[in-house]
C-alpha cells in the first residue's frame, strides 16, 4: 500500500447509512487515516480493485446503488478484481421487512467472490432493535479498528486523538462584503435544460393545481397536484417516480437564525478545510444563510446520535453539556430514543432545549451538525398519453401527534398543501426516476392492481396509459375508509368502469360494522382472479402502506390459488413466489 487509505462507500435513502459511514469517517481521521466518504451513485466503480481498505454500508433499498450493482454484478469480472482490497460491510435494515438487509448480505457476497478480503463478518444493524442499529453498530466498529490497526499501524510518534478533542470543520465560511449576491427568488427560475433534469439540475416546474381529494371533515387531506413541465425534456411511464426537493418553512428559519444569532442576508463563500475535499454539490456557491437554512439544512429532522455528539464540543453550560455526552454515549441511547425517536422530536427543537450551547454553535460546523435536506419520492399518479406535458402527484399530507404539544408535520407534504397556484406564480424543484414496478409491454396483458389509499396513484397512471391504448383488460381493488370521504377520483373510475375498461372492487372499512378491507374483496372475488391469472396470464401489482396490509394481501392471494386453483398451502406459496420472480407479481411498498 502507498499509504493508509480508507474508502467509506454508502447507499442511502433515508440518510441513515450517511450518517453511519461519516461517523466512520471521523473515527478514521482520529486514527490518521486518509479518508474518503463517498456515496455509491457518485462513486467510480472502475477504480474499486485500486483501493487499500473499503467500509461499504447501505441501507437495505438498492435504488442508490443501481449503477455499482450492475458493475459489480459484471459476469466477465475476473475472480481476481478486488484481490487487493481489505473489507468490511455493515447493513442498516429493518426486521420487520421481509429481505432485511438482503441488499448487503448480497454485496458482502460478491465482493468475496472477487477476491476482497473481509476484515469482518457482514454485520446486519436493525431498525426494530430497543436501541436501534447501534447496537450491532459500535461493537462492530470497535472490532473493526482492532483489526484495521493491525494491519495498518499508526505512524511512529502519533497517537489516536481523543474523543474529548473536537475535529476541524469540514468548511469554512468566508463571509463577503455585500449583502446579497442573489435573490432566493431567482433560483427557481426556469431555464432551458441541456439534458434531462436531475438531483444536481432539478427543473423548476410550475404548479398548475393544488386540489383537496377528502373531505373537508375527514382528518386527513389529501392532495391532487398538478405540475406543468412543458420544454423540460422530462419523459416518464406507468410506474416511475417524481423527485421533489423541499424547503423549510420561513417561520423556522427566522427561529433557527435568531437561536444561533445568524444574519439571514449574511453572503458567504464555502471552502473545504481539507484539499481533497469536494464542495456539496446541491449547494448554491455564493450563499445566504437564509438560502443555506431554508433549502439546505435539515432542520426539522429528527437529530441522531452524531448531532449531540459534536454539539456537546460547543457547549459552555456544564448541565447541558453532561446530557449531550449522555446522549451521544452508547449507554445513553434508550435515553436519546425516549427523546428524540419516540415524539419525533426536530433538531430545531433540540436546539431550544439547549440554549446556551445553540448561541454557541460556531457557523462553520453547521454542515457537519446537521444533515442536507433529502429530496422526497412520489409516485406518478398520471400518464403523459392522457395529460401531455403535465405530471400529477397524490399527496397525503403528513400531521400526526407525540406527547409533545405541537403536532408532527411532515416537511415536504406541508410545504407543497401550503403552495397556492391561483395566487401567483409557484415552482417546485423537480425530476423524474425510473420507478420500481414495470407494466407489461404488451397492453393485452391483463393487470390486477391492489392499491388501498394513496398506493392507487401509480395505478392510476398506468390505467389511463392503458386505457389510451385501448386495453379493456384493467382490475382494481381499491381501499379507503369512507366512501362519501376518502374514495380518491371516484367520478373518473366510475366512468371508467360505465365505458367498459374497468373492473373496479373497493374496499371501505368504515362504512359498515365490520371493517372491510382490500383482502376482503379479493377473497369473494377469487374465481375472476384466478381466471385472469392461470387463464390469461395476468400480472399482479401492490402498492400502498408496509405495516401488515402486504402481509394480508399475500395471505388472501394464496388463499384464492387454492381454493379456486386446487393447490396445497406450499404450492400456493411456491406459485406466488414464481409469479414475484417471474415479475408478474410486483409490489411497491413504504412505512
Amino acid at each position: 500500500m502507498t499509504g493508509r487509505r480508507l474508502l467509506i462507500l454508502f447507499g442511502s435513502q433515508t440518510g441513515t447509512a450517511q450518517d453511519t459511514a461519516e461517523r466512520i469517517g471521523r473515527e478514521a481521521k482520529r486514527r490518521h487515516f486518509q479518508c474518503r466518504v463517498e456515496a455509491l451513485d457518485s462513486y467510480d466503480v472502475v477504480s474499486a480493485g485500486r483501493e487499500g481498505v473499503c467500509a461499504q454500508q447501505c441501507d437495505s433499498w438498492p435504488c442508490p446503488l443501481q449503477m455499482f450493482w450492475r458493475f459489480l454484478f459484471r459476469k466477465n469480472l475476473p475472480p481476481t478484481s478486488l484481490c487487493q482490497m481489505d473489507y468490511a460491510v455493515l447493513g442498516l435494515g429493518d426486521s420487520s421487512y421481509p429481505k432485511f438487509n438482503f441488499i448487503a448480505k448480497k454485496l458482502h457476497k460478491r465482493v468475496l467472490q472477487l477476491g476482497g478480503n473481509p476484515l469482518l463478518p457482514v454485520a446486519l444493524g436493525d431498525d426494530q432493535h430497543d436501541l436501534g442499529p447501534d447496537a450491532v453498530v459500535d461493537p462492530w466498529l470497535l472490532a473493526l479498528w482492532d483489526k484495521i490497526l493491525a494491519l495498518y499501524p499508526l505512524p511512529p510518534g502519533l497517537e489516536v486523538i481523543s474523543p474529548d478533542v473536537c475535529l476541524p470543520p469540514r468548511y469554512t465560511l468566508h463571509y463577503l462584503a455585500e449583502d446579497s449576491l442573489h435573490s432566493d427568488s431567482s433560483l427557481l427560475q426556469p431555464t432551458p435544460p441541456r439534458a434531462p433534469p436531475s438531483e444536481l439540475h432539478p427543473f423548476a416546474a410550475r404548479m398548475v393545481s393544488n386540489r383537496r381529494v377528502t373531505a373537508e371533515s375527514h382528518f386527513q387531506d389529501v392532495r391532487l397536484i398538478e405540475f406543468d413541465v412543458t420544454g423540460s425534456g422530462i419523459t416518464f411511464s406507468a410506474g416511475d417516480v417524481v423527485m421533489i426537493q423541499p424547503q423549510n418553512c420561513p417561520e423556522d428559519v427566522q427561529q433557527f437564525c435568531q437561536l444561533l444569532r445568524l444574519d439571514p442576508d449574511k453572503c458567504f463563500l464555502l471552502k473545504p478545510t481539507e484539499p481533497d475535499a469536494a464542495l456539496p454539490a446541491h449547494l448554491l456557491q455564493p450563499c445566504t444563510i437564509r438560502h443555506l437554512v431554508t433549502h439546505y439544512l435539515d432542520i426539522s429532522c429528527v437529530p441522531r446520535r452524531s448531532f449531540f455528539e459534536l454539539l456537546s464540543h460547543f457547549s459552555t453550560n456544564e448541565l447541558e453539556r453532561e446530557k449531550l455526552q449522555e446522549f451521544s454515549s452508547a449507554q445513553g441511547q434508550e435515553e436519546l430514543y425516549s427523546y428524540c425517536n419516540r415524539p419525533r422530536r426536530t433538531t430545531l427543537e433540540a436546539l431550544w432545549d439547549f440554549p446556551h450551547t445553540t448561541s454557541a454553535i460556531p457557523p462553520e460546523y453547521l454542515l457537519d451538525l446537521i444533515p442536507r435536506i433529502r429530496p422526497r419520492a412520489f409516485s406518478i399518479a398520471s400518464s403523459m398519453l392522457a395529460h401531455p406535458g403535465r405530471i400529477q402527484i397524490l399527496v397525503a399530507v403528513v400531521r400526526y401527534k407525540t406527547r409533545l404539544s405541537k403536532p408532527r408535520r411532515g416537511l415536504c407534504s406541508t410545504w407543497l398543501a401550503s403552495l397556492n397556484p391561483e395566487q401567483g406564480d409557484v415552482r417546485v424543484p423537480l425530476w423524474v426516476k425510473k420507478g420500481g414496478m414495470k407494466f407489461p409491454a404488451d397492453p393485452d396483458t391483463p393487470v390486477i392492481m391492489i392499491g388501498p389509499g394513496t398506493g392507487v396513484a401509480p395505478f392510476r397512471a398506468a390505467i389511463q396509459e392503458r386505457v389510451a391504448q385501448g386495453q379493456k383488460g384493467n382490475c382494481l381493488f381499491f381501499g379507503c375508509r369512507q366512501k362519501s370521504k376518502d374514495f380518491y377520483c371516484q367520478a373518473e373510475w366510475e366512468e371508467l368502469v360505465t365505458k367498459g375498461f374497468l373492473m373496479l372492487f373497493t374496499a371501505f372499512s368504515r362504512d359498515q360494522e365490520e371493517k372491510v378491507y382490500v383482502q376482503h374483496r379479493i377473497r369473494e372475488n377469487g374465481r375472476l382472479l384466478w381466471e385472469l391469472l392461470n387463464g390469461q396470464g395476468a400480472h399482479i401489482y401492490l402498492a400502498g402502506n408496509a405495516k401488515q396490509m402486504p402481509a394480508a394481501v399475500a395471505e388472501a392471494l394464496q388463499s384464492v390459488l387454492q381454493l379456486e386453483g386446487g393447490l396445497s398451502p406450499s404450492e400456493a406459496e411456491e406459485y406466488l413466489s414464481a409469479l414475484e420472480r417471474s415479475q408478474r407479481f410486483q409490489s411497491e411498498t413504504w412505512s
